[in-house]
Order: C-alpha cells, then sequence, then structure tokens
C-alpha cells in the first residue's frame, strides 16, 4: 500500500485526534485501526514510524486538554528547553480547584489558581509561561530538581529572575514561598548542564564556599587557556564535570592539554563522573574540602 494512501502528510509528523481525520475523510475507520496508526490517547493517534517522547506526548495531550487547564510544571519546563528529571515522567498539567480532573495513564495534575496572564501560547500548546514555571516547581519540587530545571531556563535565556521574585512577591502566603525563595538564592543561568547544577548544590549542602560557575582563566599575557565549570579563583582550584563525550579519543587529547595548560598557572583541577556525583557524594566532598584547605 502506498504513503499517500496510509500517511496523509498533514497527519505524518505529529499526533492527531482520530475524529477529525475521519471528519474531514483524511482517514476511514478502517485506515485508523491499521497498525500505520498509535493510539495514545483516547482520540489520540500518530504515525507508527515517528518516535514518542515527551515533548510528543505534551502535544498529544493538548489536543483533549478542557479550557482552563495547560502544560505546567516539569512538562512546562523541559517545553521551555528543560532536561528532562527522569525517563520517560507523566506529563504534568495545571487546571483550576474546581477544574478538570482525570484519570489517564501518565498523566499528573496539580490543581491551583492561575490567570490568563500566567499562561502562553508555545507550537499551539498552553502552557504555563517561563516565569509561572519556575514559580510552581520551585515551590513544590524538592530543592535540587527545580534547581536543574530553573538553572536551565536561565542558562537558555528564556527565563527573567526577577519575574519569579515578583509572583512570590505578590503571593506571600502561597505554600512553598520559602522554599522558592532558597531556591532562587541559589539558581545561576550560567550552569551549562544539570550536573554542574548537581555539583555546585552537593557543595552548598556539605557548607563550602560557594564556587564560581564558567570561569575563564587567562595567563599572564591575557590570553584564554581554558573556561572550567566550577571554580575558586583565590584557591585556584578548578572543578570539572567529565560526561561521556571526554571518553571520546579529541576531546581526551584535549582535556590533557587544557589541565596541563592550567597546572602550569598554579591552578589545581578536580575532575568528576556522574558516579562521583550521584554515587559517592562523599567521597568527593572530601576531595575538594581537602584541596580548598591545602591551597589556602
Amino acid at each position: 500500500m502506498s504513503r499517500t494512501a496510509h500517511v496523509p502528510d498533514s497527519l505524518a509528523k505529529a499526533p492527531f485526534r482520530g475524529s477529525d481525520a475521519l471528519r474531514s475523510g483524511t482517514l476511514s475507520p478502517n485506515m485508523l485501526r491499521s497498525r500505520v496508526w498509535v493510539r495514545l490517547l483516547p482520540d489520540v493517534y500518530i504515525y507508527s514510524g515517528l518516535a514518542v517522547d515527551h515533548r510528543v506526548r505534551c502535544l498529544a495531550l493538548g489536543l483533549i486538554l478542557p479550557p482552563r487547564t495547560a502544560i505546567g510544571g516539569p512538562s512546562a519546563a523541559h517545553l521551555w528547553g528543560a532536561d528532562l528529571l527522569q525517563p520517560d515522567p507523566p506529563v504534568s498539567v495545571v487546571a483550576p480547584r474546581d477544574g478538570w480532573t482525570t484519570r489517564l495513564p501518565r498523566v499528573s495534575t496539580h490543581h491551583t489558581v492561575f490567570g490568563s496572564a500566567d499562561v502562553t501560547d508555545l507550537d499551539g500548546l498552553p502552557v504555563t509561561t517561563p516565569a509561572r514555571t519556575a514559580f510552581d516547581i520551585g515551590r513544590r519540587l524538592p530543592r535540587l530538581h527545580s534547581l536543574v530545571l530553573i538553572d536551565a531556563m536561565l542558562h537558555r535565556g528564556i527565563l527573567d529572575a526577577g519575574s519569579v521574585m515578583e509572583l512570590a512577591r505578590s503571593r506571600p502566603r502561597w505554600p512553598g514561598i520559602p522554599r522558592l525563595r532558597g531556591t532562587m538564592a541559589l539558581a545561576d543561568g550560567r550552569a551549562e548542564s544539570p550536573m554542574e547544577t548537581r555539583l555546585r548544590f552537593l557543595f552548598h549542602v556539605a557548607g563550602l564556599p560557594s564556587p564560581e560557575p564558567q570561569v575563564e582563566v587567562r595567563d599572564e599575557l591575557g590570553r584564554l587557556v581554558a573556561r572550567v565549570d566550577l571554580a575558586w579563583r583565590v584557591a585556584r582550584l578548578a572543578v570539572e564535570y567529565e560526561g561521556d563525550h571526554h571518553r571520546e579519543r579529541d576531546q581526551f587529547r584535549r582535556d590533557v592539554g587544557r589541565v596541563n595548560a592550567l597546572r602550569r598557572l598554579g591552578w589545581a583541577v578536580l575532575r568528576f563522573t556522574a558516579g562521583d556525583v550521584l554515587r559517592r557524594p562523599s567521597a568527593t566532598v572530601a576531595a575538594v574540602r581537602d584541596e580548598l584547605a591545602r591551597r589556602r
């Protein structure tokens, strides 16, 4: 059977409502029941050749969201450019307190108070604004999780920290405002990855002096030698997070050259992996604390 008969261009790239496709004559009932289409939600389908990621799930749910609801929370943060906190999470929705309640699988609804100024259109989806998204996740999520998302939105330039704090000032009695204020005090848009944020938060919880993210180290002639993930300038101590891409041969050679150049300028460099951050946090903190003590 031909691609034209089974995968119309209008249905090939995004989720669609089956009833709309039937009403327009684009598909017949038999065609819709074929293996060419995958049912994601009641009356919502997608072409079987498309990958279904979290964004696609948000788009699918957006087709059946009732009025006065929106994609919010971690899902909104992801649509605004932040990485997911967990693989394949439920789609998070905000709804009025007297509004939509659903038992749809993989959908998490938070009932709250919000107005038209808190919601915007993003690729045809009703989504909480970056400020309202940060306001909600900063009050409701564990501080590390919300910090990772807020750092990412700040880094991408779509979130203004002042607008979040203005929401906090205008709604001082809302639950979680102290938690939000604490998170915003730690937030830093210079962080370039979730693991950099996690490292910075780990050092904060341990009571270490706050490092500066993305520090440029220059030689005596002012030439750039390296830009390091986190640094204590006075101690000349740099901390680098080593993701999987650092194992590639060319990247490994560049890393060796950077570390040697930094050492020639009197810097110490500590390099950590995901395992150090997630499974050996105490040892990671101890290594930094000991090195700071030596360099004082």
